[in-house]
């Protein structure tokens, strides 16, 4: 009896303590969901939704997002990259047991509150990429578990705090801030720091002399866009672990030290940017001889130093690593060393303004993999080394303001890869090569100031990407070829201070884009063409010192000109602002006259033709119809189109097999095929068996019988009977945009996605404005962009398509394309126009730069994907961007961020729910090529 007592008040007393530890739990908790709950209040935006969704009363505390727990109490907050905005509230301070709070990636703002320094078990602070401001207060140093300190890309300013310096932290990141004065010296003395990164901020004075003893475990040190000054301490490389070193952009002096050296892990050096010099005990820059021994150097740039010596042969033996090296505008002087050959790895290699002499060393053809030869503003002599051309990769070519002679290599024109080639100011002194102009990714071509000769072929129209063209100050004669205006993406082109004669070409007006167009000093005559009137972006025009006549154009930009750009024309008449004679109408009023006095007697009996032709016309035409009635209906396909039977069909897809499948559609199939073991094709089968076949088939013969243009998918052939109806597509060997898209082994970076889309935009262009009738197409979406081998986009599947009669603009139809790609008035009243298509196009680059379909469960009640979108461009737009396009850490993140931001912007103007507000084609293209031209400007 007295052991069951004994065992009743054990379990008692037990049953007791867990009741007072629950309580206790559960008080704790209270305390925690209180300030959380207070925190919240402090919260004036969540884009996300989740947040204020789950931060509720209805569930546990450790339930909520962000929100981490352990033995009962919370100790981790992480809400990175919510989309939130409002201050920290003080109240986090009571959250005792908190180890990590993770802020990072919102637009919180104001000062950080004393309260948090109660939180003695903190470990980690990261609140980088925020609007943080006010200086960063001292009682963080007496955190006593503080590793992690990130307050990165803020507002903060003042001083740093030496109390930091008595943390035991492994990461201080307060780089792109606004603090000034010394660095605290204590910071140089935490042996267990693996990363500092001090970098973009306003930090003067120098670096102590012993700053690499106390740095033992250091991997990454940044302080580079600062003030320091002084010398680079030798004992820097004490710090042997560090594999990135950057102290670019200050007023460092002294000589580069040898003992970097000893830093045998270094893979980044960046020193450029200072006032460093070389050994005065010997001409040659002796340190790289040192840096030869990091062997895992992959980045080396000191440019923008005074150096003022001479490449060693050493040079040769840094790192086959060696990726980039930047040494531009040194003083550097002498041959270049053909040793440089050996750095294999090389993709940039960057020796402008400098005074190098000698020759350009033919060793570079070894560089297999440069893509960026900068050697412009020295003093080059000898010849282009056709070496150069067995650079596969080479995409830039700057070798302008040099001594350089001779001709240019006909072999450049067979590097396709190249998108920019700068040789002016040389002495070059041949034609330019044929197949120059068959570089059709090519961007900027600039080869004035030199003595080249020739003409101006017609494959100047083969330049599709081309933005920049500069040939002025040349020998060049004959006319300007009419097909420059297929060179549709050029913004500047010159052609000045040569000898061109003939007219000005009328297709110039159709360089929608441009904003420069210098013909100066040649001998061209005949009329300004008035097509040069529809170029709106055109901002500067010289036509001065030839031989041109007539009427100046007064509409476009043209009200805008001076006289300066058309001085020394005798013959050009006009307004008096521009210092030409005005023009005569009283003459041309007695040239009317007679054209009257004339017509009296011609008149009538072109009347009478008038008449009788087109009755002669009408009665041909429907003879000819009812002949043409008697044929099978495939008769109607266009004539030059050659007929490839059944047979050949099932042979060239072996019997439309599965493994030769390539997708499936509303009608019908498409099969990869083989004619005459070499062609690909693609063949897409319409199945008959579904409603609206037939009249899909009908549709896409007479779409494709009536347009052409690069961006579209060519028809090459087609079979067709009674049971049996395909057409025979050009094969796109990449797929669809939707494939790159939405697989995980595929993946476009901004370049190809904007690249893409402008192509996607010249078709558009081309269907609704270039030809007499519009053509719209009524189902614009991924699946219907196809990419080429080299990735070019073109718009295939025209099943559902329109093609309007002669002044017809509008139309309606009961055929539904896809949904979420369908404009308003589309979908509901079935009303179709080219303006269907504009919106279309805006909802599909939204879906290039965010990859999530129109469709995507997340749109559903009022939110769609274009409200979405414009949420985000009232707020950040790194709130939608695709992830694998921009990360926070890239080195061109805010040029990448305002190149989406500006692409976004334009898919709200396509994507307008009225159809009046919504703007057209011919203006998109020009505003893609321009966001094209910026990014390219900024980035590469």
């Amino acid at each position: 009896m007295e052991k069951t007592c004994f065992r009743c008040a054990v379990a008692m007393l037990l049953l007791s303590v867990s009741m007072v530890c629950l309580a206790e739990t559960v008080t704790n908790l209270t305390v925690d969901q209180s300030a959380l709950l207070a925190f919240k209040t402090h919260i004036t935006f969540n884009s996300e939704g989740a947040f204020a969704d789950s931060w509720s009363t209805n569930s546990s505390v450790c339930n909520w997002v962000g929100v981490f727990c352990a033995t009962g109490r919370v100790t981790a907050l992480n809400l990175s990259d919510m989309g939130l905005s409002g201050t920290i509230a003080p109240h986090l301070g009571n959250l005792s047991f908190l180890t990590t709070l993770d802020l990072s990636s919102n637009s919180f703002h104001g000062y950080i509150p004393n309260e948090l320094a109660h939180l003695n078990q903190l470990k980690e602070i990261r609140l980088e990429f925020n609007n943080f401001s006010g200086e960063v207060p001292s009682w963080i140093g007496i955190l006593p578990e503080l590793q992690h300190l990130v307050l990165y890309n803020n507002s903060f300013e003042g001083s740093l705090p030496e109390e930091i310096g008595t943390l035991n932290l492994t990461r201080l990141n307060m780089a792109e801030n606004s603090f000034t004065g010394f660095i605290p010296l204590r910071i140089f003395n935490m042996s267990a720091l693996r990363m500092l990164g001090l970098s973009f901020n306003q930090f003067s004075g120098r670096l102590p002399s012993t700053m690499g003893l106390w740095l033992p475990n250091l991997e990454r040190l940044y302080l580079d866009n600062n003030k320091l000054s002084g010398i680079i301490p030798s004992s820097i490389s004490n710090s042997s672990k560090l594999t990135i070193l950057s102290l670019i952009v200050n007023s460092f002096s002294g000589t580069v030290p040898n003992s970097l050296g000893n830093l045998r892990l270094l893979e980044e050096l960046f020193i450029g940017g200072n006032n460093l010099t070389r050994e005065f005990s010997t001409p040659e820059l002796s340190f790289f001889s040192y840096l030869a021994n990091c062997r895992n150097l992959r980045l080396l740039e000191i440019s923008l130093n005074q150096l003022n010596g001479i490449l060693p042969k050493s040079i040769g033996n840094l790192s086959t690593s060696l990726e980039y090296l930047g040494a531009f505008g040194c003083k550097i002087k002498g041959d270049i060393p053909s040793e440089i050959g050996n750095l294999i790895s090389l993709h940039t290699l960057s020796l402008d303004d400098n005074d190098l002499t000698g020759s350009i060393p033919t060793a570079l053809r070894r560089l297999d993999h440069l893509q960026r030869l900068y050697l412009e503003n020295n003093r080059l002599q000898g010849y282009i080394p056709t070496d150069l051309c067995q650079l596969k990769n080479l995409g830039d070519l700057y070798l302008n303001d040099n001594m350089l002679h001779g001709p240019i290599p006909n072999c450049l024109g067979d590097l396709k890869s190249l998108r920019g080639v700068y040789l002016h100011s040389n002495r070059l002194n041949s034609t330019i090569p044929l197949n120059l102009w068959s570089l059709t990714d090519l961007l900027g071509l600039n080869l004035s100031l030199n003595s080249i000769s020739g003409y101006l072929p017609s494959d100047i129209a083969n330049l599709r990407a081309i933005t920049q063209i500069d040939l002025s100050w040349n020998q060049l004669s004959g006319d300007i070829p009419s097909t420059i205006g297929g060179a549709q993406t050029l913004i500047s082109i010159s052609l000045a201070h040569n000898n061109i004669q003939g007219p000005i070409p009328r297709s110039l007006g159709s360089l929608t884009s441009l904003q420069t167009l210098d013909l100066s000093n040649n001998n061209l005559s005949g009329a300004i063409p008035t097509s040069l009137e529809e170029l709106r972006y055109l901002q500067h025009l010289n036509l001065s010192f030839n031989r041109l006549q007539g009427e100046i154009p007064a509409g476009g930009s043209f009200v805008n000109f001076t006289a300066q750009s058309f001085m020394q024309n005798d013959e050009l008449c006009g307004a008096p602002r521009l210092q030409v004679l005005p023009c005569k109408t009283r003459t041309l009023q007695r040239s009317r006259a007679k054209i009257v006095s004339l017509l009296r007697y011609i008149l009538p009996p072109m009347i009478t033709l008038g008449i009788l032709v087109p009755a002669i016309i009408y009665v041909l035409l429907r003879w000819r119809k009812q002949n043409m009635n008697r044929q099978d209906h495939a008769d109607s396909l266009p004539f030059a189109w050659k007929r490839i039977s059944y047979y050949e069909l099932l042979q060239a897809t072996h019997a439309f097999s599965d493994d030769n499948l390539l997708g499936t559609g509303g009608f019908g199939s498409v099969y990869k095929g083989m004619i005459s073991g070499e062609v690909s094709i693609a063949v897409k089968v319409f199945n008959l068996q579904i409603e609206g076949a037939f009249k899909s088939f009908d549709v896409e013969c007479e779409v494709m019988r009536n347009i052409r243009h690069r961006n579209l998918v060519g028809i090459i052939s087609s079979c067709s009977n009674m049971d049996f109806k395909a057409l025979v597509l050009d094969y796109m060997p990449n797929g669809s945009l939707e494939k790159w898209l939405y697989s995980h082994n595929y993946c476009l970076d901004i370049l190809q996605r904007l690249n893409i889309m402008i192509d996607v935009a010249s078709a558009l262009e081309y269907l609704h404005h270039g030809h007499t009738t519009p053509v719209v197409h009524c189902d614009l979406k991924p699946s219907n962009v196809l990419l080429d081998e080299d990735m070019i986009a073109h718009v295939g599947d025209f099943g559902i398509s329109k093609l309007f009669g002669e002044g017809e603009f509008t139309a309606q139809t009961t055929t539904l394309a896809t949904v979420g790609y369908m404009a308003p008035e589309y979908g509901m009243e079935g009303i179709i126009s080219t303006k269907g298509d504009v919106y279309s196009y805006g909802i599909l680059l939204m879906e290039t730069f965010i990859r999530k379909k129109p469709t995507d469960e997340m749109f559903a009640g009022e939110l769609s994907l274009k409200k979405w979108v414009n949420k985000a461009l009232a707020g950040s737009v790194m709130e939608v961007v695709d992830t694998n396009l921009i990360g926070r850490e890239d080195e061109h993140y805010s040029v990448k961020e305002h190149c989406v931001s500006s692409l976004l912007h334009l898919a709200m103007d396509c994507s307008s729910d009225s159809p009046d507000e919504r703007i057209n084609m011919e203006d998109v293209l020009p505003r893609l090529r321009k966001i094209k031209v910026k990014f390219l400007e900024t980035a590469m």
